[in-house]
């Protein structure tokens, strides 16, 4: 059997996924999620999350591994996500790797879970161009990179959000508007028969003087709440397909809006666009109106890859032994908040502090 077996473990929020990755294949990709436990909630409860990861790992891991048809002795590597994402959900994730390296004897190597975004396009269509704009929309990151070799160089962020990120937006906005959480699904689906010029949202960050790259969304929620406040003052039947229809039209506009001219502007002929809001019918679709209107080839991973999974982590962990990085060392820690700098991700403990 040719080439490194490299199997990648996801906890960084309500998702527990095992995938196991094979010169660039995928050859299983198992994901647990905790969401429903959260619903009732309204969002993701972290020491609930980290329960349902002790729960998970076991059986995601063995599920991944009799997929593959493997034995555990038959991986080549372990990553694992060690950041950004809940402190606690992040812990349980890396020490079930940490044992699971340890007990079979290989090499772990910890990954940032923004790049393993990025990485989760190459088991679809192949190896990342070089260079690539990618767009990264989820529910806690919005970001504009421009990447040149993910494991190799440093990733440049040409614009971030500033605020809300575009799936927090949604999430918030569907409470608002009487829609269960996740919102951003939910919103999808109540926008199919909504009309969306019906509402006048506006654009953050689309005027002349404004940074080109950088997104903002808090403005977008809290217009969306006027609006639907608004009606209710006037006793007045919520539009509420309407109201997803106009919301995720100006997310959708301002997001692709932003890439395609990245684009043009670096002189790049790929858009990727990754995380958990990709699966957004209206984003996909004006991404490819636009990129089609100029000349740009659009990569979207399959819908079960663009959110949370272990197999784009896998899919880094497999780059980075393929490209002869070093492994973590055995004292690897977490970095809840870690910007994305470079695919791996190796913090370590804070030394500790001794009086005499």
């Amino acid at each position: 059997m040719g080439g490194r077996v490299v199997l990648g473990i996801e906890s960084s929020c309500d998702e527990t996924g095992a995938g196991i990755v094979r010169d660039g294949k995928l050859l299983a990709h198992v994901v647990a999620s905790s969401m429903d436990e959260h619903a009732r909630f309204g969002g993701v409860v972290p020491e609930i999350a980290a329960r349902a990861h002790l729960q998970a790992f076991t059986p995601v891991v063995r599920e991944a591994l009799d997929r593959a048809g493997l034995r555990p002795g038959q991986l080549d590597a372990v990553a694992v996500t060690t950041g950004p994402g809940l402190s606690g959900a992040l812990q349980v994730g890396l020490a079930g790797a940490k044992s699971l390296a340890f007990a079979v004897g290989v090499p772990l190597y910890g990954v940032h879970h923004l790049a393993g975004h990025v990485a989760a396009d190459t088991l679809e269509h192949g190896p990342l161009p070089a260079p690539c704009v990618v767009l990264i929309v989820s529910g806690g990151h919005t970001s504009l990179l421009l990447v040149r070799d993910l494991v190799g160089e440093p990733i440049l962020h040409l614009g971030d959000t500033l605020d809300d990120a575009a799936g927090e937006c949604f999430d918030k906005v569907a409470r608002v508007l009487g829609l269960p959480y996740p919102g951003g699904p939910a919103i999808d689906r109540a926008a199919r028969t909504g009309d969306p010029h019906a509402v006048a949202f506006p654009r953050p960050l689309s005027r002349p003087g404004d940074d080109p790259y950088a997104f903002s969304f808090s403005g977008l929620k809290t217009a969306t709440a006027r609006w639907a406040e608004g009606h209710r003052l006037r006793g007045e039947a919520l539009p509420v397909a309407d109201g997803a229809a106009a919301l995720q039209e100006a997310v959708a506009d301002v997001l692709t809006r932003k890439a395609v001219a990245a684009c043009t502007a670096y002189d790049v002929k790929t858009l990727i666009v990754v995380g958990g809001v990709a699966a957004n019918s209206r984003v996909r679709a004006l991404a490819e109106e636009r990129c089609a209107g100029n000349g740009i080839e659009l990569r979207v991973p399959p819908m079960t890859l663009c959110t949370d999974n272990g197999a784009m982590i896998a899919a880094v962990g497999e780059l980075l032994v393929r490209s002869g990085a070093e492994p973590a060392p055995l004292d690897v820690s977490i970095d809840p908040s870690a910007p994305l700098e470079y695919a791996s991700l190796t913090p370590l403990p804070a030394p500790s502090l001794h009086t005499a």
